[in-house]
């Protein structure tokens, strides 16, 4: 059974960020359809680096479930017909955008790179079904430009526009009246520079933290990069809320010994065992940032329950949608936005979720016992 084709109007994107662009990209590409890309900003300039998993790309079943932890999970939790045809539509994609994804997934890019690349790709293309408009947009303003047949897709981030207001009622100013927000914990970012090459995989942090009961360094494994044999190194240490607030927001490995030497100690048993494997050492200091571990999600992520309140009012008349940061995300988090955000836009299971293994096993895996190292870096 299929239903009536919906009528081709206009798709309204909010948001001219890594999601919007992506978004517009991939509208672009398909006949017929004109889309209206608002901006805030005219340039590009945020220069944080960002990579893409592998199988944030994948367009087959096989690639999708390569994944050494998740892909006995891939298997148990998805129906194969149902993956295959969401996978289906990956296949699908313009060669050029597809092109610049798999180029994304071999390493660590700035932002600005992804985003200026994204912009110049729907400029290059010809066919002219994408405006761009560069205006400071408010809420009222999104909602009046919608025509009948019109869609609006918010991917304006942490701060979305219309993220309150999908849920019908009386005060649509009302702060976080539709969304629902966490703190899981409080945790230290410990950042610094080793003078040999380290790899480490999910196997190896746990062998590492073998005699860390009470605190435990949990080092990025994806996010370390390297600038010839120097390695740059993030972990993470979670802490209690005293231990949070006792603590300046920012500063370095001696105030975290002198003041604070039972969390240092998982820290540096950490590091020693790297120096047992390579013989290297820490080049300068080592760099601590305190942050609230906080995540957000919308209630609702569409304006459905505006279509069924029997309410006279733009957002019961035209689709509304959250994409991205606008829909899900951790405002202390920002290094992990944009691939976060870029997987959300990029549907493997359905329109509205990204992949349940994929979003539960990072935290799973920090309380799974290991068994032996498992690290490319030195002996097992």
């Amino acid at each position: 059974m299929t239903g009536t084709p919906r009528a081709q109007g206009r798709v309204h994107v909010a948001g001219g960020g890594p999601v919007g662009l992506f978004l517009t990209a991939l509208l672009q590409s398909v006949p017929g359809q004109h889309v209206r890309l608002y901006e805030r900003r005219a340039s590009y300039s945020r220069a944080r680096w960002v990579a893409l998993a592998k199988y944030l790309v994948a367009d087959s079943i096989e690639s999708y479930r390569a994944d050494e932890i998740d892909g006995q999970d891939v298997e148990a939790i998805f129906d194969p017909v149902e993956l295959e045809t969401r996978l289906a539509y990956r296949r699908a994609v313009a060669p050029d955008l597809r092109e610049l994804l798999d180029a994304w997934t071999q390493g660590f890019v700035p932002l600005n790179t992804i985003e200026q690349s994204l912009s110049d790709l729907i400029d290059g293309r010809p066919g002219g079904s994408v405006e761009r408009v560069v205006v400071e947009l408010d809420a009222d303003a999104a909602l009046a430009m919608l025509e009948p047949d019109d869609v609006l897709v918010d991917c304006t981030g942490t701060r979305s526009l219309l993220r309150d207001r999908l849920l019908p009622g009386e005060d649509l100013t009302e702060r976080a009246r539709n969304t629902r927000r966490y703190r899981m914990e409080y945790a230290l970012v410990i950042t610094f520079l080793y003078s040999q090459p380290y790899v480490c995989n999910e196997y190896c942090k746990f062998y590492k933290n073998r005699d860390n009961t009470d605190y435990k360094f949990i080092p990025a494994v994806h996010r370390t990069y390297y600038d010839g044999d120097v390695s740059h190194v993030t972990g993470i240490i979670g802490v209690t809320r005293e231990d949070f607030e006792a603590m300046p927001p920012v500063f370095d490995g001696a105030l975290l010994r002198e003041r604070f030497p039972h969390i240092a100690v998982s820290m540096d048993r950490f590091i020693d065992r790297i120096k047992e494997e390579t013989d290297g050492e820490i080049v300068g200091n080592l760099e601590v940032t305190r942050i609230p571990l906080d995540v957000y999600g919308a209630r609702n992520f569409t304006s459905d329950r505006w279509f069924s309140s029997g309410l006279d009012h733009p957002l019961a008349r035209s689709p509304v949608f959250l994409l991205g940061d606008a829909a899900i995300g951790s405002p202390t988090s920002s290094r992990s936005h944009s691939v976060s955000s870029v997987h959300s836009s990029w549907p493997a299971t359905s329109p509205t979720a990204t992949s349940p293994s994929r979003r539960c096993s990072a935290a799973t895996r920090r309380s799974w016992p290991g068994s032996g190292c498992a690290c490319t870096c030195g002996r097992r």
